[in-house]
């Protein structure tokens, strides 16, 4: 079971602030071109059935840890699924170090077969914890991305249903499907340049083929 999170501080990221930084996110690769420099980003208000993952698996411990820290938030007047802006949150496990605490970001996105879907660039787990209580979610919204810099996978064809809850990853799992094998990383948003500790490292179980 999740332990309980204490928060020591919450200092609020206002909309307008995350926003702009969220708008110079560079890319790993493409010597850091910035995709959302000229893009529409907005915060809005929707229903998780609404949003396509692009993963394929989430893991029960970050699940879980989403709800208890809604919880926690909940103390100070903040939902998690409906955050007016972001947060620094200072636990006490870990005083020194700020965390952000984002809204999930969504992009307009264009897949193989001509649909355009609404994919999670980030934050899968509080989407999918938002949808196990039956909860809107307030994210990011992201749309006129150069089609040069798609995301790098692409949607779950089966939408959810392809979604597994975990308690482990096992050797081996692919987690996404690539636009570009050969460099699958080269469009991977950099959230973490802005905002450190964002886009948590998770164990590396993709095939080597695949391997960073």
């Amino acid at each position: 079971m999740t332990a309980q999170i204490r928060l020591l501080s919450v200092e609020p990221i206002p909309a307008d602030d995350l926003l702009g930084a969220l708008r110079r996110t560079p890319l790993r690769g493409y010597e850091g071109v910035l995709p959302y420099a000229a893009a529409s980003i907005e915060l809005r208000r929707v229903a998780p059935d609404d949003l396509a993952p692009a993963q394929n698996y989430v893991l029960r411990d970050g699940v879980d840890r989403v709800l208890v820290l809604r919880s926690a938030l909940l103390a100070h007047g903040i939902d998690l699924f409906d955050l007016a802006g972001g947060a620094w949150i200072r636990t006490q496990d870990h005083p020194d170090e700020p965390i952000p605490v984002l809204p999930p970001i969504v992009e307009e996105s264009i897949e193989p077969d001509g649909r355009t879907v609404d994919l999670i660039s980030d934050g899968l787990h509080r989407v999918f914890a938002a949808r196990s209580v039956g909860a809107q979610i307030t994210v990011v919204y992201v749309r006129g991305v150069p089609s040069e810099y798609p995301y790098y996978a692409y949607a779950e064809p089966d939408g959810w249903a392809a979604v597994q809850l975990l308690d482990e990853l096992v050797e081996g799992h692919q987690k996404k499907r690539y636009r570009q094998p050969e460099s699958y990383k080269a469009l991977f948003r950099d959230y973490n340049a802005l905002f450190p500790g964002v886009q948590k490292q998770r164990t590396q179980t993709n095939p080597a083929h695949l391997r960073a």
